[in-house]
């Protein structure tokens, strides 16, 4: 079969397909773009919160200074870019109108950028605490560190945690009760209905000689534990301690005790329950029922060492005896009132003075 052929004109057009377009790379540099935008935002951002925390570190200073306290510190750094808000302060003191004080070498503070009103902080070359009248004491360990919460509750959230502690009395400071304690934490919460909970632990402390505590624990471990609510927590309001538990006093507060407790050597004084408030003078005022073991030398050495006159210890101690149950324990009142403690029917002692 013949085939067609079909003759073009040698200089006929062939239409052009045209120019291909360049693909569009928005599409490819926005993401990177958002990333470079949200990257510069953040860190305006943490430069603000880090120059603002600095800012109201100041006004804070300023204002207890105001107050009557000393607050100072060597020199402070503030970093942790970009998560978190590391503050640090050398050569840190604090010491309120009556003559407590804290310091130390090194303050390390830090919080995530998202939880500003949650801080931990440790003090990694330990610190000192100062006594009105009995001078500095300096605190060593192998873990000290605490936290801080819950900042807009009365009272905020606290926690302080010490494992393998040792305590020194500066030069020229009394000695303390305490050489070294294994573990000791505190911990104070905000609660329900304008209440508070506050519990305190010593575990494994040894005493220092010569001392009541030697001489009561006789060489052997000493333990404390205070667990206990407070109410009227808003009351608490003051520039100093002893303004603030005034003021709550005259508020109405009371402590309800759930559990109170001294080991010392073989000496135990323990109570499950019991109501306290404050006095005028700043002094405990309530009763505690009480759990007595080993009263006898605890009260002797007591005697020995001054802190009650040798009749009450002996008075103290025929009590303890008369109330002595089946399980070797003597169970008693002890009552704070008009400024004395007395076990049973016994002065023994000044009230503890709280403020």
């Amino acid at each position: 079969m013949a085939r067609r052929f079909i003759k073009t004109a040698p200089n006929s057009p062939v239409p052009d397909p045209g120019a291909r377009r360049k693909p569009r790379r928005i599409g490819l540099y926005a993401p990177f773009v958002l990333l470079l935008l949200a990257m510069v935002g953040w860190s305006v951002f943490w430069f603000w919160v880090s120059g603002e925390a600095g800012r109201r570190m100041d006004a804070a200073a300023a204002q207890m200074r105001t107050a009557g306290y000393e607050v100072s510190w060597r020199d402070r750094t503030i970093n942790g870019y970009p998560f978190r808000l590391n503050v640090t302060l050398t050569d840190a003191r604090v010491r309120d109108p009556s003559g407590w004080a804290l310091a130390t070498p090194r303050l390390e503070a830090e919080a995530f950028l998202h939880g500003l009103t949650h801080w931990v902080f440790a003090t990694p070359d330990g610190l000192s605490f100062t006594r009105p009248v009995s001078g500095a004491v300096e605190v060593k360990g192998r873990l000290m560190h605490a936290s801080l919460g819950d900042l807009g509750k009365r009272p905020p959230s606290f926690s302080f945690e010490g494992a393998g502690l040792t305590f020194a009395p500066a030069p020229g400071a009394q000695p303390f009760a305490l050489a070294a304690a294994e573990h000791v934490e505190f911990h104070l919460r905000p609660g329900p209905d304008d209440q508070g909970a506050a519990l305190f632990k010593l575990e494994g402390g040894q005493a220092r000689r010569p001392g009541l505590f030697a001489g009561v624990a006789n060489g052997k471990s000493i333990s404390m534990i205070w667990d206990s609510l407070f109410t009227k927590a808003s009351g608490f309001k003051g520039a100093s301690w002893a303004q603030g538990a005034r003021a709550w006093s005259q508020n109405g507060g009371t402590i309800q005790v759930r559990q109170a407790g001294l080991t010392a050597g073989d000496a135990i004084l323990g109570a499950q329950s019991g109501a306290l408030s404050l006095d005028a003078e700043g002094r405990l005022d309530g009763a505690l029922e009480v759990s007595l073991r080993g009263a006898q030398p605890a009260l002797a050495a007591m005697a020995a060492n001054g802190s009650i006159p040798p009749e009450s210890a002996l008075a103290a101690t025929a009590v303890a005896l008369a109330n002595q149950a089946p399980d070797g324990a003597a169970h008693v009142a002890l009552t704070f009132q008009a400024g004395r403690a007395t076990l049973g029917p016994v002065a023994v002692a000044p009230a503890p003075k709280v403020f």
